[in-house]
């Protein structure tokens, strides 16, 4: 079956994702695998294509797959927890140590986003006590916030969550939000939009984990070839994107991704994709300990992770055994 990705379709399947979970196979129901289900906590869009091109392309080694994108981060790490998808593509960090054997085995994306504000807000210590939007609990944009209240001593206001950078971005230029974290393609539409009412606020300076590429052990276990799939195409697509950013343009025209974008969006990909690579967006190597253990230092100030630092061990997080064996694979 093929999986369309435009826009319209990934917002009809909100409802669909929804009965999908009422009705999807429990975890431990896969021994005849027929298709991976891989739960998305967003809709699919320019900076997603990555994910979908890597997700197309195991296919084509015959590892069938299927993205069921839902409204909320939190539904697709829930689904993914619950059975009804068997790999997940979200920020899971505050259920890892309820459920003890999630592991992530990839970094989809880097926790590049950048805080967005009034310009009456010069410094973080202005928002204190002022009202903040993230995108979902849980989710990078409130450990990012957090993390950044927490550095600055203050606390917000009222907080509400409002999905997807593009709602947001286009909420702050109607004026019904002052102070967010949104994703790179909405944070340069709103500065060029509105470069009097906006300005950016200093964020954190490491590049942790984001979006992680995460299942249960069992299933893992039970499927190494689709993980081992999953992570040699995802390695070698960021690689590729690395050399040529201009791959993912190319890859959406010829699978006929997002065919219903505007032109002058399709026209912007490459250099997006450039701007992200540079950024550190998407990392060509996928992960490491080291990448683990900033992972767990930056949860741990932000509040997603509980308990002492010098406690958390990054094996409780990460499984870094598939991205080992891709690299030995590969090279690298």
């Amino acid at each position: 079956m093929k999986t369309s990705l435009s826009r319209r379709s990934v917002l009809a399947g909100g409802a669909g994702a929804a009965a999908f979970m009422l009705g999807g196979r429990p975890y431990g129901a896969n021994a005849a695998m027929d298709k991976v289900r891989v739960a998305f906590g967003d809709v699919i869009d320019t900076e997603s294509l990555p994910m979908a091109i890597a997700l197309a392309r195991v296919k084509d080694r015959g590892i069938d797959n299927e993205i069921i994108s839902f409204a909320q981060e939190d539904l697709a790490i829930q689904a993914t927890i619950g059975g009804q998808a068997d790999v997940g593509i979200a920020t899971p960090f505050a259920v890892m140590q309820r459920i003890k054997d999630l592991r992530i085995f990839f970094q989809d994306e880097a926790l590049i986003f950048h805080a967005v504000v009034a310009k009456e807000y010069k410094t973080w210590k202005d928002l204190d006590g002022q009202p903040f939007v993230f995108h979902a609990r849980g989710s990078g944009t409130e450990a990012y916030g957090n993390f950044m209240a927490k550095q600055n001593g203050i606390k917000f206001g009222q907080i509400t969550y409002l999905a997807g950078s593009g709602h947001r971005s286009v909420a702050m230029l109607a004026g019904q939000i002052k102070a967010t974290i949104l994703d790179l393609p909405n944070t340069n539409l709103v500065l060029e939009k509105a470069p009097d009412k906006f300005h950016l606020l200093p964020g954190p300076k490491q590049a942790v984990t984001n979006e992680g590429i995460f299942a249960h052990q069992g299933w893992m276990k039970d499927n190494p070839e689709a993980v081992a799939a999953i992570t040699e195409e995802f390695l070698k697509l960021y690689r590729e994107m690395k050399a040529n950013p201009g791959i993912i343009a190319e890859e959406r025209e010829k699978r006929g991704l997002l065919a219903d974008q505007p032109k002058e969006t399709a026209e912007k990909i490459t250099a997006f994709i450039k701007q992200g690579m540079d950024s550190g967006l998407w990392n060509p190597e996928g992960g490491s300990e080291a990448l683990a253990r900033a992972d767990l230092d930056f949860y741990s100030i932000s509040g997603a992770i509980k308990g002492p630092l010098d406690q958390l061990k990054p094996s409780d997080f990460w499984d870094l055994g598939p991205l080992e064996a891709a690299k030995k694979k590969l090279g690298g």
